[in-house]
């Protein structure tokens, strides 16, 4: 469900000094205050029948198993910063410009400070109108976007911030990491043709698990963060029913052993498929067996995280990356933020990349792109920092973080003599 930039290794060589040069920001001064930090749980499952996004265009039949908003804020006395989890599939980031400017004018919140992730199931209601999916994807948005229940959305997601911002509390935070085998490379080849949708078990698969523990000040849970890349795609285009998929079954079976909300933040999933993937129905689906193949190995690795600190600040920047627009790749007025034009008349995308630091060990990074999984690998390996983490976030911008409803894939630079796989996604 997107395409690939023009000519990926320049894409990758530009992005990995830009998140390397932004991570390596100055050393933590004094601590400004105390540490506080808060979650909300918000149910969005809708009660009617709704437009799903993830493959064709199909409407819901019914419910099995509810979606959720899920928002931590976090507060080191000076910085606040929100992370949303949503059980969606992607937006555009004009929805995410829309939510933005709402929290700048009515809680001064300013935009740099919060991060939407979509946990990337595909079977979840479409949010906000298709953006760049309708030039990508002929056929797919031929209706109607989902325009009250994408209100119903944004209103609860603003209540929700709110809502955590006033329940902000002191607390401690650690981080840790841990391993599992839920996933798969879903690059496949033949001899001679190009890559197609399917499944290479010899392909590069990130199988680390990313964690922050949130603690109320007493010590006991308030939230897990865990970032895990794979796509949300255990059902397929012939599932009509909503659900979480696998990301929302996992966070669902994690908060009721570890009694506290746990938000599902994606990786860079762009080629990392699920171990079972795009079956008809959940009879056959072996959804459940996630809980096992990935909940219990979030556990384990919590359980294993050392002690929290209540000693923590919070550095957030932003860099700007751009790239050529492909000739002949057309655009829509509602993100022509997201271009420049040079004076030689070259027209540019502009990819933000966001990074929030944790003390002086631990790195956040968010690019608005379908990322594949050697490049969060190969950025976590060359981090200056002890632990680095890569969450699929905010509006998957001119392609799903903080974007979508198609976003611009970016991949490594051996696969890209191989061709784009989204020829059917």
């Amino acid at each position: 469900m997107g395409r690939p930039l023009n000519a990926c290794p320049q894409h990758t060589k530009l992005i990995i000094p830009a998140l390397l040069f932004a991570l390596a920001v100055g050393a933590c001064t004094a601590l400004a205050g105390p540490f506080r930090a808060s979650v909300v749980k918000i149910d969005i499952t809708p009660q009617t029948s709704q437009w799903l996004l993830g493959y064709g265009p199909r409407q819901s039949a019914g419910v099995h198993d509810h979606i959720f908003h899920r928002i931590v804020a976090m507060d080191d006395g000076k910085t606040q910063f929100f992370l949303i989890s949503t059980d969606i599939c992607l937006y555009s980031p004009s929805v995410y410009d829309e939510i933005a400017k709402d929290l700048r004018e009515k809680m001064g919140i300013d935009r740099l400070q919060v991060w939407w992730s979509a946990t990337h199931t595909h079977s979840a209601p479409e949010v906000g109108p298709p953006g760049l999916g309708a030039l990508f994807l002929k056929g797919r948005y031929d209706h109607d976007h989902n325009t009250e229940y994408t209100a119903q959305v944004i209103k609860q997601l603003l209540e929700g911030v709110k809502e955590s911002r006033e329940k902000l509390a002191p607390a401690r935070l650690t981080v840790g990491w841990g391993y599992a085998n839920a996933s798969i490379n879903r690059r496949a080849r033949n001899e001679d043709g190009p890559a197609f949708l399917g499944l290479n078990p010899d392909g590069p698969v990130d199988h680390q698990i990313g964690l922050i523990r949130l603690e109320k000040a007493d010590g006991t849970p308030l939230a897990l963060v865990a970032n895990y890349a794979m796509h949300g795609t255990v059902l397929g285009g012939q599932n009509t029913l909503i659900t979480g998929d696998a990301p929302g079954v996992v966070a669902e079976y994690v908060e009721a052993k570890l009694g506290a909300p746990m938000l599902y933040i994606n990786g860079a999933a762009g080629n990392q498929a699920p171990i079972y993937t795009t079956y008809p129905d959940f009879k056959t689906a072996h959804l459940n067996q996630f809980e096992v193949l990935l909940g219990d190995h979030i556990l384990e690795a919590n359980a294993r995280l050392g002690a929290s600190s209540p000693d923590v600040e919070l550095t957030l920047r932003q860099t700007i990356v751009e790239t050529p627009r492909r000739a002949g790749l057309d655009w829509v007025p509602e993100l022509a933020d997201y271009l420049r034009t040079t004076s030689t008349g070259a027209t540019m995308i502009r990819l933000p990349v966001r990074f929030l630091r944790i003390n002086n060990d631990i790195a956040i990074w968010s690019a608005p792109l379908e990322l594949f999984s050697e490049i969060a690998m190969d950025v976590r390996n060359r981090s200056p920092f002890a632990a680095t983490l890569t969450p699929y976030c905010w509006a998957r911008s001119v392609a799903r973080n903080g974007t979508p409803n198609v976003r611009i894939s970016v991949p490594s630079r051996a696969c890209c003599k191989f061709g784009s796989a989204w020829a059917s996604m």
